[in-house]
């Protein structure tokens, strides 16, 4: 299998680092192709700009949806975007790879998102009418493609937890996993997270590897979470709001869930 891991860390030597080259090392040792986006290696522009839209028309304000809709279609992307897309067709999963800073993904991270997923390609797509609301949440140009996210965090196992002050991390990672991944397509995995950075002592650190080894042999095999479908019933369209009896009295990330299906 093709799996593309986009990395988002500006020292190799970080626990990040390690974990990024254990990664690589174990999907290879399986028979797996990987490629890496090492975004700070790769000096990655993170500003979505005018100047990702180099033929638009000078004389109109710069729209970044509808640009980079127009660059998209017309094969006028600047190359980096362009073989981004490309990672991404060719990928059969791709991962992503940070450290959990202010609660989100790094801003080089993000800025990949924001270039890389252009009109027409990650968004935009399908029909919009009173039965369907374009392809996307379950459906999209990337289905059929598994995902998840490796993340590292300085804080405790029991900040992120049900009841922790953070928040839990599966609220902390829902605008990520549904929304970046699960958005265009993508069957998105339980994710593999990291905490105490602080305190990896040797032995701490093999059993993290041990432990990420485990989830890289199965990642084809692994269950995602059931995140529910835009078009499958479950939302009034084209309010998208869930319908009456899907998971009554529930509210918040966790109605977008069917079952008990965002374990970490």
């Amino acid at each position: 299998m093709n799996v593309l891991l986009v990395y988002a860390h500006p020292e190799p030597r970080s626990l990040n680092g390690s974990l990024k080259n254990f990664t690589v090392e174990r999907l290879e040792r399986a028979g797996h192709t990987v490629q890496v986006s090492d975004l700070y290696a790769m000096n990655w522009k993170a500003t979505l700009d005018a100047d990702d839209a180099p033929a638009r028309d000078l004389a109109e304000p710069f729209r970044p949806s509808t640009d980079s809709r127009h660059a998209f279609e017309g094969g006028t992307q600047p190359a980096d975007i362009a073989a981004e897309q490309e990672k991404l067709r060719w990928a059969d999963a791709v991962i992503l790879q940070f450290p959990l800073w202010w609660f989100t993904m790094p801003a080089i991270l993000k800025g990949w998102v924001e270039r890389v997923y252009a009109y027409g390609f990650a968004y935009g797509v399908g029909e919009h009418s009173d039965r369907r609301w374009g392809s996307r949440y379950g459906e999209g140009t990337l289905a059929g493609k598994r995902a998840m996210l490796i993340v590292t965090t300085g804080g405790w196992e029991s900040h992120y937890g049900p009841r922790g002050i953070n928040g839990p991390i599966d609220d902390i990672l829902f605008p990520i996993q549904h929304g970046v991944l699960y958005y265009p397509g993508f069957d998105v995995l339980p994710p593999f997270v990291v905490y105490r950075t602080s305190r990896m002592d040797d032995a701490r650190f093999a059993q993290t590897r041990e432990a990420l080894g485990e989830r890289l042999d199965r990642l084809w095999e692994t269950a995602p979470i059931a995140f529910r479908q835009q078009n499958a019933g479950a939302y009034e369209i084209p309010a998208l709001t869930l319908r009456d009896e899907i998971a009554p009295g529930r509210t918040g990330f966790a109605a977008h869930v069917d079952g008990a299906g965002a374990a970490s």
